[in-house]
């Protein structure tokens, strides 16, 4: 989502003849976006601000920005305590920073964090700067309102409020016709995804003839499926699904299309109904599990990926073992593996208290680490013999006769590069694995 917003300022800036500087030390402003779901990753944004001093005792006409969800949600710590920022701008002021940049003075400071009940930048197209030029990110709407208690977001990102699915598809259709052969729709809560007009409103305005006008709705399935249809050849992916949502029509959806791609990142979080509702995640174990079934059923060779969150607040061992018990069960291809670390202004923060000793939740988490990598290594050797169609994304990083793409359950495949390029479709065969990464050879190129 930071790399989908970072390329919504590029759009935004170059319009008023900025233009992106490749090498930092001839940069004239610098903008750092940021993410503020975990403290590590704030910890980071305060030692690169720290690090970037340097090169502004040599040029001392740099300005530093910081952008996002951090901007958002310590606003005035940062004026008052990094006094190398000259702009903090939340993630629904960008269309403000063309005119901040023009106007800022030396040893002046400015901000603006107001967030929007209507922002999406819709109408902007975002420059892809920092692409492989096969592989895409759109998002297709804003903000959360879950409200899981562990949660910054929906403080940092505000309501929820999804694009219209024509700029999403024009947006698609445009990609493809650059040579991008894959896109993933991005929102906090893809599922959550609804668009509704008046079908007919500017032909009723024009006409002045309200009769003309209907009701028109396009939920998520819809959606994919109306990008799908750009073109066979452009694969479809997207992020993330909340498993209170998780409908049957889109698994449906993703059935009926070769081209949308078979894998869903499903967070469970926790495997105990005890911590779950604790976490205001709206669902129990037994729903999850139940939408984990629909998914074999309707999609078997879907790959399923997770987060999870080890010593949240008050988990017990028994709570923990209840997760060890839902991976064992769910058999997961990848997860996101974390320590709890509370984050102020959330549900957590105001009503609970982080008790569990760093050294259990490190115990734990590696324990969580060490099943999901035995299950993630068996889940990869079935895969050997088998063959998959790849999407080619670019050179391995180990050798550069190697070249690297996924498949449709978005798994890493390396193999002889030959007179194969990025951008190409192959099907490969595998031939051994590793628990993260697939190897095999080219049977043969489409």
């Amino acid at each position: 989502m930071n790399l989908a917003d970072s390329e919504i300022v590029a759009s935004l800036l170059s319009r008023d003849n900025y233009a992106i500087e490749k090498d930092i030390n001839q940069a004239d402003y610098i903008l750092i976006n940021t993410c503020a779901i975990r403290d590590n990753a704030e910890q980071r944004i305060r030692k690169r601000l720290r690090e970037l001093r340097a090169l502004q005792r040599g040029r001392q006409w740099v300005k530093i920005g910081i952008l996002g969800c951090m901007a958002e949600r310590l606003q005035k710590q940062l004026m008052e305590e990094e006094d190398n920022v000259s702009f903090i701008v939340g993630p629904d002021a960008y269309r403000q920073l063309p005119q901040m940049l023009d106007n800022l003075k030396d040893g002046e400071k400015l901000a603006e964090t107001l967030l929007s009940e209507t922002e999406t930048y819709d109408d902007i197209e975002p420059v892809r700067y920092d692409t492989n030029g096969i592989t895409a990110y759109i998002s297709i709407m804003r903000g959360c309102q879950n409200y899981c208690a562990y949660c910054v977001v929906p403080y940092t990102r505000g309501r929820e409020r999804s694009r219209d699915p024509r700029t999403i598809v024009d947006e698609a259709r445009t990609l493809f016709n650059k040579g991008y052969r894959e896109v993933t729709l991005l929102g906090q809560n893809v599922n959550s995804y609804r668009w509704e007009a008046e079908s007919g409103k500017r032909k009723a305005e024009s006409e002045a003839d309200a009769a003309t006008s209907s009701h028109i709705s396009v939920g998520f399935p819809q959606l994919m499926a109306m990008v799908a249809e750009v073109s066979p050849l452009l694969r479809v992916r997207f992020a993330t699904s909340h498993p209170k949502d998780l409908s049957d029509e889109l698994l449906q959806v993703m059935a009926r299309y070769d081209n949308i791609c078979k894998c869903i990142h499903l967070p469970v979080q926790s495997g105990s109904a005890r911590m779950l509702k604790l976490m205001n995640r709206h669902y129990t174990p037994e729903w999850y599990l139940d939408r984990i079934d629909a998914i074999r059923r309707y999609l078997p060779e879907c790959s399923i990926t997770t987060d999870v969150i080890a010593g949240f607040c008050t988990e017990t061992e028994e709570d923990h073992q209840a997760t060890l018990e839902m991976f064992r069960r769910v058999r997961y291809d990848y997860a996101y593996m974390f320590k709890f670390s509370m984050r102020p202004n959330t549900y957590a923060a105001k009503h609970l208290q982080d008790d569990i000793p760093d050294d259990v939740k490190t115990r734990r988490l590696e324990e969580i680490i060490a099943l999901q990598g035995e299950i993630a290594l068996e889940n990869n050797q079935k895969e050997i013999g088998k063959t998959f169609e790849v999407l080619i994304e670019g050179v391995s990083h180990r050798s550069d006769q190697q070249l690297f793409g996924r498949n449709s359950q978005n798994k890493v495949i390396v193999f002889e590069r030959g007179d194969l390029h990025p951008g190409q479709y192959a099907n490969v065969k595998v031939t051994r694995c590793t628990s993260a990464t697939l190897i095999g050879e080219v049977v043969d190129n489409k």
